[in-house]
């Protein structure tokens, strides 16, 4: 019913549904598991923080930019895709636009009018400034010694 049952699908969540019938004009927020049969035109989202999977299905369409942690396209997709974890391309895949990425897998078959841009991961906050000068004093002052 969900289309691809490779293993690693297996573990697929969905919590919502827009059927092959249905056309929504605006934006979507989500969070979890979204499958898109039908056809969106605006932006899809993800709220912020959450470790959501966004699916396109085969015969899926979405006309606008769509963000998520994890970004599975098998339709159509005419705007760019953000992807802060993974994202992947399949066979059936047709993307105009760019697709930003931190891991991308791309199947033979798959199309992409657009750029290939690696996102780098967040980076790990840096120490307060106070720990930062007082260990410059410390190395300082052993110099001096």
């Amino acid at each position: 019913m969900f289309g691809n049952k490779s293993n690693r699908d297996s573990h697929l969540v969905v919590d919502a549904l827009i059927g092959p019938q249905v056309v929504i004009r605006g934006d979507v927020v989500f969070s979890g598991g979204l499958y898109v049969e039908g056809r969106i035109v605006g932006k899809v989202v993800a709220e912020e923080g959450s470790n959501a999977v966004l699916t396109l299905a085969e015969q899926g369409h979405i006309e606008g930019e769509i963000r998520a942690s994890v970004v599975v396209l098998s339709g159509r997709l005419d705007g760019d895709a953000h992807a802060s974890e993974r994202i992947e391309l399949t066979a059936s895949a047709r993307v105009t636009g760019d697709v930003h990425y931190q891991v991308v897998e791309m199947s033979a078959g798959a199309q992409l009018n657009g750029r290939l841009l690696h996102t780098p991961p967040a980076v790990a906050a840096l120490p307060a400034p106070e720990a930062g000068k007082a260990a410059k004093t410390r190395k300082a002052e052993a110099a001096e010694a």
